[in-house]
């Protein structure tokens, strides 16, 4: 009674080592495939956001708008709790913005250039929720962020023979 049989160790390498699979697969290459870059947004826009793409789940978020989000239903289930004891009315809240909640957590991911569905690894206690708090986290993943911060001088004009205006050290004599 007091000790591990194989199918319990079998359950926690499951739980532990199958969402590093997922965690340290490195997201697709190249531009953003989920569209084009959201805007960052106040707490009354992120709001007014998360109620008007109640069940979009193809678009991106930024990280300002999934958080405003997320701290405004964190903050009206709290005020819920202490107003109504019995949890109906908390109750009612959190089933209306179950889908609210799913799509903008989609999207955010998508900010990130991952699917939806990585959201599931947060089921997967410790590794998937702690995966999925540093993926909410991070900075959108865009291919002309490079263009954007890139040297702002023009390329050099071509030469004579065609050739682009840098010079090999043959040129240089």
């Amino acid at each position: 009674m007091g000790s591990f049989s194989i199918w319990h160790w079998l359950i926690i390498l499951i739980l532990l080592f199958v969402p590093l699979i997922f965690v340290l697969q490195s997201p697709p290459p190249g531009a953003n495939r989920f569209g084009s870059p959201p805007k960052a947004m106040s707490f009354g826009e992120a709001i007014a956001s998360f109620f008007r793409n109640y069940v979009n789940f193809s678009d991106r978020a930024s990280r300002s708008e999934f958080w405003y989000a997320t701290l405004f239903n964190v903050i009206v289930h709290f005020v819920l709790g202490f107003v109504d004891p019995s949890e109906v009315v908390s109750s009612i809240w959190g089933l209306a913005t179950f889908f609210p909640s799913i799509a903008i957590a989609a999207r955010r991911l998508h900010d990130i250039n991952r699917s939806g569905w990585y959201q599931l690894l947060s089921c997967l206690f410790p590794i998937g929720t702690i995966a999925w708090i540093v993926w909410a986290c991070q900075k959108p993943s865009d291919a002309d962020t490079s263009i954007r911060h890139s040297d702002p001088t023009p390329p050099a004009p071509p030469t004579r023979n065609g050739a682009s205006g840098s010079r090999t050290f043959g040129q240089l004599r």
